[in-house]
């Protein structure tokens, strides 16, 4: 460890970050310049290990401008031991004061892929190391341009009927199943979107879905559009009506995010 040089960027600095090779570029990311750009990314919540001049680790803390709450975790590339990297995250901790919420961002089926796992091995552990836990598993699921499968008939689904209705069944929910979004928008605009998920999804209303079972509505569902990634979608389930994990969300390929803190 003698021989590593661990610090925050400076400003003039973000070709450094950028000239570590990307580690998974098949990922969806932000990139950095671009996040630099839009105020996000800052060089002083970004961290780097340095070995004889290479960057050999690198994370990056995101807050949007205005944001009403702590910066996360965005990006975190190891390519060296994880006892280096556990110590790049320790030293931007006591920075930025104490450890925040990391999210993993990992491709889709990682665990069956050797060539991802040689990757993301050395950062995970390094997390744990650093004293961070592994909080479970979250996957975003996006379409391939197959036909989705035929309904089951079981359920049936209609339009939402505007946002009287949305808030009424949320409130109905003792605990609403949120796929995606929910601490960014905690940490963006200190809104719960388990309570008051319009404040934040603020896409159109007739994409919301009310799912029914014998003319009962069961479940609720609307897409995150451009507030998270355009693609992810969230889902607000039943009031334990049975059944309601069988709400379709197939398709033909996922990715993962593992949530740590």
């Amino acid at each position: 460890m003698t021989d590593v040089v661990i610090r925050p960027l400076v400003a003039g600095e973000e070709s450094l970050f950028d000239s570590m090779p990307d580690p998974l570029p098949q990922l969806r990311q932000v990139g950095y310049a671009e996040g630099i750009a839009g105020g996000g990314y800052r060089p002083e919540n970004t961290w780097v290990a340095l070995r004889a001049g290479r960057v050999v680790g690198r994370a990056a803390w995101l807050l949007p401008p205005g944001a009403a709450g702590a910066p996360w975790l965005e990006r975190f590339d190891l390519d060296a031991e994880p006892e280096v990297g556990a110590a790049l995250l320790r030293a931007a901790h006591q920075a930025l004061g104490g450890p925040g919420a990391y999210y993993a961002a990992l491709p889709p089926h990682w665990r069956d892929r050797p060539e991802v796992l040689a990757v993301v091995e050395a950062p995970m552990a390094a997390a744990r190391l650093a004293g961070l836990a592994e909080r479970g598993e979250r996957l975003r699921y996006s379409w391939t341009g197959t036909p989705p499968p035929a309904p089951s008939g079981r359920y049936t689904f209609r339009p939402a009927g505007g946002a009287a209705e949305i808030r009424a069944l949320v409130a109905r929910i003792a605990e609403p199943d949120l796929l995606t979004g929910a601490e960014i928008a905690r940490a963006v605009a200190g809104v719960d979107t388990a309570t008051d998920p319009l404040a934040w999804w603020t896409g159109p209303l007739c994409r919301w879905r009310v799912a029914l079972d014998a003319g009962e509505p069961i479940g609720l569902a609307g897409t995150a559009g451009d507030a998270c990634y355009p693609s992810s979608s969230i889902s607000a389930c039943s009031t334990g009506r049975p059944g309601v994990n069988s709400w379709p969300r197939r398709s033909g390929r996922c990715s993962a995010a593992v949530p740590w803190r």
